[in-house]
């Protein structure tokens, strides 16, 4: 949906979020590549490549190795950022089909050999699995990262000079949907192999659990096959994300060198990187929680006002709707972190949901209602 709505709009993510205004269209886009870049991705392709790739298959788990890893890892993606990217464009077709169909393999064996857990689910998971599910799925920045990159694809899949028409956004879709799809699947057979893997709950992370589930099912030229295939996989997005990133700021700040932000992202992912998985999932986990309900909302407002588009270009509706997204999803992380005001908690209780963290829906809602119905009225004086 995020890729489909950056087609709708024919625009890059801060031409699209500029929409809610000037400060809105810096601060929102600003966000989005931090977390995507050194505040939460970028240091876990470092921390994924150790857990999956290394510690596995040496034993070595310790800080130091950690460090010394992504010492390594981190010097190693800066230098092919530096350097032109043809040969990491190249791997990055190779491996990433590579990495599917062998998760694919992995799935299908876990289910044949692994004996089917009986455990009860987790305590969040047990009281409400839907919720909970949505929650983690913000972790996987599936969204965010489309609306950053979505412009790569709409653009790549047009023709030169062509524009963004019906067409290309009926194109768009199509590939968008299936891609979604496909990426489902995927998700459900991780989320599979989870439920078969025997003692599933003792993991605090995924990554672990994947690799000894390889080692368990395909043995340990599997697991060896399998590490060394995410290590490149991390790298791949790692050197991508250093120069989407740094361009982005580079293009904001162009006081600062694009070379400069590359050397500083990638210092700041390997210092959260070292510090291990749990760790980057712990300082990503509120700003990734603030960021989402805008994200969704503003693919959801762009999404339902485009058929208004000739009426009225919703302006408002856009506007009241993120603002009210961004006030309700701040006084919320705050709250769960501890640094809000005790007379927060009762504002936000009214809302339906709270207690779920999907208490924005309905103030966002109705914000947005509020802006469309001043939208139209607009429009009517005008014609």
């Amino acid at each position: 949906l995020s890729i489909i709505t950056i087609a709708l709009s024919g625009t890059d993510l801060r031409d699209l979020a500029s929409r809610g205004g000037r400060v809105f269209g810096i601060v929102f886009p600003g966000l989005v590549y931090l977390s995507i870049g050194a505040f939460y991705a970028l240091p876990r392709t470092g921390a994924v490549s150790f857990s999956t790739a290394i510690a596995p298959l040496t034993g070595w788990s310790s800080s130091l190795a950690s460090t010394l890893f992504n010492i390594v890892f981190f010097a190693v993606a800066l230098f092919l950022s530096w350097n032109p990217r043809s040969i990491i464009d190249s791997l990055g077709k190779v491996l990433t089909p590579l990495l599917l169909a062998l998760l694919v393999l992995l799935v299908f064996l876990s289910l044949a050999n692994l004996p089917a857990s009986s455990s009860a689910p987790t305590a969040a998971y047990a009281s409400a699995p839907l919720t909970s599910g949505l929650l983690d799925g913000y972790m996987t920045m599936d969204s965010i990262a489309a609306l950053a990159f979505g412009i790569v694809v709409v653009t790549s899949l047009g023709r030169p000079g062509g524009g963004i028409g019906a067409k290309m956004v009926r194109r768009t879709s199509v590939t968008a949907l299936i891609a979604g799809a496909l990426l489902a699947l995927v998700y459900i057979g991780l989320g599979l192999i989870g439920h078969v893997m025997p003692g599933g709950q003792q993991y605090t992370d995924g990554a672990s659990l994947l690799a000894d589930a390889a080692q368990m099912t395909i043995g340990w030229p599997g697991q060896v096959v399998f590490g060394l295939i995410v290590l490149t996989a991390c790298m791949t997005t790692a050197v991508g994300l250093i120069a989407a990133t740094s361009e982005f700021f580079h293009r904001l700040l162009p006081v600062v060198s694009y070379r400069a932000w590359m050397a500083a992202f990638t210092v700041i992912s390997f210092v959260l990187a070292a510090a291990g998985l749990n760790s980057v999932l712990a300082i990503a986990v509120p700003i990734i929680t603030f960021l989402y309900p805008i994200a969704i909302t503003v693919v959801a407002i762009t999404l339902v006002t485009h058929p208004l588009r000739l009426v009225t270009p919703a302006l408002w509706a856009f506007r009241l709707g993120t603002w009210m997204a961004a006030a309700w999803s701040a006084a919320t992380t705050l709250a769960q972190v501890g640094a809000a005001s005790e007379a927060i908690g009762p504002v936000l209780s009214w809302s339906p949901g709270q207690a779920l963290q999907l208490g924005w829906i309905v103030p966002t809602a109705l914000a947005f209602v509020g802006g469309l119905g001043a939208d139209l009225a607009v429009a009517r004086r005008a014609a």
